[in-house]
Formats: structure tokens, sequence, C-alpha cells
């Protein structure tokens, strides 16, 4: 967490920052941060204990650096894109593209910090550019990550519209792709819900679906 105090390598001593620039919400499911880097900026070394979804709202080439000295990985997120990922070692993100590069990123409680031990979700999942992951919903979503734990849909709301939202009964996460503070991200308890859009242009919203809260039957 920030200000915790880690020992690299080489014996020096780093202070962890936040996992994002600003919270934008936090309640007792999830955790949702902003995280936005220019061109050549770098997000500081951080600590993520709980699995978390990344939407992105604006896309860029990334380059993500280990603190136990491991090769580091390689990104290319994109908007519209989204990422489902474990807790990790101690790391930081550079944006090596040339655009700006912003995202939500969603921690989920319920898969970390209120466990005793956070849940290994293996590799958890990364949406594809261009992939087609099935026809979209009758209320007009379109799928872009499709996993046990979560689902992430895109859906577009024209000028001056709304649609009705046939959405799962469970606790959803909603994420304007272009309104950039707070306003733009909520969460919703599940079922029917109408969007609107009051812009003179379209808009389009990512959909979380937190398909892990689905109660067992």
């Amino acid at each position: 967490m920030k200000g915790d105090l880690v020992t690299a390598p080489s014996g020096e001593v780093i202070e962890l920052a936040d996992i994002g620039l600003s919270r934008l919400l936090d309640d007792e499911i999830v955790r949702i941060w902003d995280v936005s880097l220019a061109p050549g900026e770098c997000h500081p070394w951080h600590l993520h204990h709980n699995p978390y979804v990344v939407l992105s709202l604006q896309g860029s080439d990334g380059r993500m650096d280990w603190l136990d000295g491991s090769p580091p990985r390689y990104l290319s997120e994109y908007r519209g894109g989204a990422v489902y990922r474990p807790i990790s070692p101690v790391h930081r993100l550079t944006n090596i593209g040339e655009h700006f590069y912003r995202n939500r990123l969603i921690e989920l409680k319920d898969l970390g910090e209120h466990r005793k031990e956070p849940l290994d979700i293996g590799n958890g999942g990364r949406s594809t550019r261009g992939a087609v992951l099935g026809p979209p919903t009758a209320d007009g979503r379109v799928a872009v990550l499709v996993h046990e734990h979560v689902s992430i849909w895109t859906v577009e709301i024209p000028a001056s519209m709304h649609r009705e939202l046939n959405l799962k009964a469970v606790p959803h996460v909603l994420s304007w792709i272009d309104l950039l503070d707070d306003s733009g991200v909520s969460v919703h308890q599940g079922g029917s819900l109408k969007v609107s859009n009051p812009a003179a242009h379209p808009r389009t919203l990512f959909v979380l679906e937190l398909s892990y809260l689905e109660p067992v039957r």
C-alpha cells in the first residue's frame, strides 16, 4: 500500500505509491482508480493486493518493470480494451508510446482483501483488438472480455438517447469512456437499468459484470 517500504535487490529502500493517481470510488465491493500517463511518464513502484480489472479509455504502448529484476513485460493497450489481472509483485508502469494513456482500474475486494488469502485467478484474461466474441446482446452490448469471474462489454448510447440494459442480478461497474472525472464511474446492483446520454454526440459505456458475486445455486 502507499507508504509501505520495500527493499530492491540492490539494497535500495523504496516507498510504494498508490495503485492509481486518484481514487474515484471506494465501497465494500470495489475500489476504482484513475491511471493517466503522458508519453514518457511513469507510474511509480506499487503493489496490488486485490485481483483487478483495467478498462482502457485511451490507449498507448507501455512497459511494466518488476522490482525483483524479472524481464519487463510490454503492453499495447487500446481504447475500449480490457484486462483482468491477478495480484502481482511490486512493479511500475511506463508509457513508452506516442499517445496519452488513461484507464479505470477496478480492485475486486471480495477476491483479495476480504479473504484470508487472495484468490489465485491464474493468468486472468485480456481482450484482443478486433476479436468478435459473439453477436451483440439484445440490449446492444458488445462483449470485450469474458471470464468465469467477470464479463465486460461496451455499449454505445446514441446522442440525446437512452438504452434499457437488461443486466444480471449481480453488481456491475459502469464506466463511460469519454467522461474522465469521477462522475463517469458508478456501481449498479444489478437488474434492468436505463442509461441516458444527454450529449449531442454518441457516448460509449463499459459494463463490467462481477460474475463471481452471483449466488451459488
